[in-house]
């Protein structure tokens, strides 16, 4: 593992933390639905434009697969948490995910399961928690099993994205991720409306954003990292999502921030630091994986 590597994957979670923003100011009473579809379909449509490759015949279930847990499943169980559950709760529940992650990691991929990961996995859910859940905060027994499946969702496919490499560059692959997860949430998005929206110009801007910014090019930077680093060490990265979200809405939309929101920021970050420990090299790709030393190209948790 590099730092670059690192620093450019961690990229893709500060950047998803924006997502709350754009959403609220951008793209206020749209079907969230339709933002997920619209979020994924254009962007990994435009991707395949540019890289000129389909995927071959043999690797279309498996894309399908991840398609569904990286982004339509994952997307709708969110939507459907972020609904029935206050955020902050919403946040919390995602911020298991890095815990999942090095469970599944030891069953698909043999890795360790590492003392110190677990400690900077249970740290972050409670940084998160400080940061973003409030006393007053309710349960709903549907949203918290919702935003369960989302982080299990999410852990499996960082998990299977590590597993399954096909030997091209990582934009290829997030392009057919995209494309896929986006033919899987159509049906639903287009039940889902009564009737087709008009959108704005915010809207559009809005949806620009959320695709070419919060979708291909965080994802490329998300599956390229997940192709270099272990996974734990890329799933405790999720942490900075909720992170920049509270850090952008206190800078520029004036929220205030409480001595235990800071508090939390400071564990989170520090679970951060303690999640990159104990493993300084780059970890063996799966079998049947490119190789991915500094001359090759390989093959993304979440906001909103």
């Amino acid at each position: 593992m590099s730092r670059p590597d690192l620093l450019l994957t961690a990229l893709a979670p500060a950047i998803w933390g924006s997502s709350y923003i754009v959403t609220t100011s951008l793209l206020p009473g749209q079907s969230p639905l339709l933002v997920a579809l619209l979020r994924a379909l254009p962007a990994g449509i435009l991707l395949l434009v540019i890289v000129r490759q389909l995927p071959p015949m043999a690797w279309i279930p498996r894309l399908l697969i991840l398609g569904a847990l990286n982004f339509s499943l994952f997307w709708t169980l969110l939507f459907v948490s972020a609904y029935r559950l206050p955020g902050g709760v919403a946040a919390t529940l995602g911020a298991a995910q890095p815990l999942l992650v090095i469970f599944f990691s030891a069953y698909a991929l043999n890795t360790r399961i590492r003392p110190v990961a677990l400690m900077a996995a249970a740290l972050s859910i409670f940084g998160v928690a400080l940061l973003v859940l409030t006393p007053a905060a309710k349960l709903d027994f549907w949203g918290v099993v919702a935003g369960l499946g989302g982080a299990a969702s999410m852990a499996t496919g960082v998990v299977l994205t590590r597993k399954w490499q096909p030997p091209v560059p990582p934009l290829t692959f997030t392009a057919w991720q995209l494309t896929a997860g986006g033919l899987l949430l159509t049906p639903f998005a287009a039940y889902s409306l009564d009737e087709l929206p008009s959108l704005s110009g915010a809207n559009i801007l809005g949806l620009a954003y959320m695709s070419l910014i919060g979708g291909a090019l965080t994802y490329i930077l998300w599956f390229r990292g997940l192709a270099r680093i272990e996974p734990a060490q890329v799933s405790i990265l999720g942490v900075l999502s909720p992170l920049s979200a509270v850090l952008l809405g206190w800078s520029l939309l004036g929220e205030s921030l409480s001595p235990l929101q800071s508090l939390g920021a400071i564990l989170a970050l520090f679970s951060l630091w303690l999640g990159q420990q104990g493993t300084n090299r780059t970890p063996k790709p799966p079998a049947g994986a490119p190789s991915t030393d500094k001359g090759a190209t390989a093959k993304s948790t979440a906001a909103i």
